[in-house]
């Protein structure tokens, strides 16, 4: 569905006003509003954004929102290319090394070097191509786990690119079982696995915490990663503790320094 742009320029104070007034107008609707220095003598551009079909509604309520505070300024309207903008940021990113891994897409090939193990992760709707510092530190974590204390099995619970569960399965070359809540999630990461040609180690699955069958038959797991958030890991920490296996090893990321 095609997205529009509403926008106009002013000075910083009355801009910052006026994004003001455009965010309380929009916050229950979850419409994006920015508030962007364009020019370097403080002129500042605010914009919300919405579906084309929806934009002259959201024309009018930003007008009537504004009422005499616009003063004067022109409203001015922007059709955006319908472009997949995820896999356009991400499809320009360089390639990342991390522990015995370099993960990178199909334009990066070139950049790969003897000894490392390669992982061909393109951009896409589920998260983790190894750029973000969970994903990355995650890796460095399975390469010294793996190399120090050999898994015979592993679960990767919230795996969203996959990318994780593939560093386990070429590394230990061991079952690996990856999970996540997100089916699209884990068709991406079913996509990833055949890519990297793991197939024969990974199985993806759709699964709610350790609520699969799936789960309970392959445990226990000598390693289980999760790369998720702190919140969720506090409250799976009692399955997780069930279903590993006596001196096996957890990897947990995604939680802020302040957690």
């Amino acid at each position: 569905m095609s997205q529009s742009r509403l926008y106009l320029t002013a000075g910083r104070l009355e801009a910052e006003r006026i994004f003001r007034l455009v965010e309380v107008e929009f916050d229950d609707d979850g419409i994006p509003v920015s508030l962007l220095d364009v020019e370097d003598n403080d002129v500042f551009e605010v914009s919300i954004y919405a579906e084309t079909e929806d934009i002259d509604d959201v024309r009018t309520r930003m007008l009537a929102a504004l009422g005499s505070d616009l003063f004067g300024l022109e409203l001015h309207q922007e059709d955006l290319p319908d472009i997949d903008w995820v896999t356009h940021s991400l499809g320009v990113l360089a390639p990342v090394e991390a522990g015995r891994f370099i993960v990178h897409g199909s334009h990066d090939l070139a950049a790969i070097k003897a000894g490392q193990i390669p992982i061909q992760i393109e951009a896409g709707l589920a998260f983790g191509t190894g750029h973000h510092g969970t994903t990355s530190g995650c890796l460095e974590m399975i390469t010294d786990v793996v190399r120090n204390h050999r898994p015979r099995n592993a679960l990767d619970l919230g795996t969203g690119s996959g990318v994780l569960a593939i560093a386990v399965a070429h590394l230990a070359k061991v079952p690996v079982l990856a999970t996540d809540i997100d089916p699209v999630a884990t068709k991406v990461a079913r996509e990833n696995v055949h890519l990297n040609k793991a197939a024969g180690y990974v199985l993806c699955e759709t699964a709610t915490g350790f609520h699969r069958a799936e789960i309970r038959n392959a445990a226990p797991f000598d390693l289980i990663v999760a790369n998720i958030l702190a919140r969720p890991l506090m409250q799976l920490a009692p399955q997780l503790s069930r279903h590993l296996s006596r001196g096996g090893d957890v990897i947990l990321s995604g939680i802020l320094a302040e957690q």
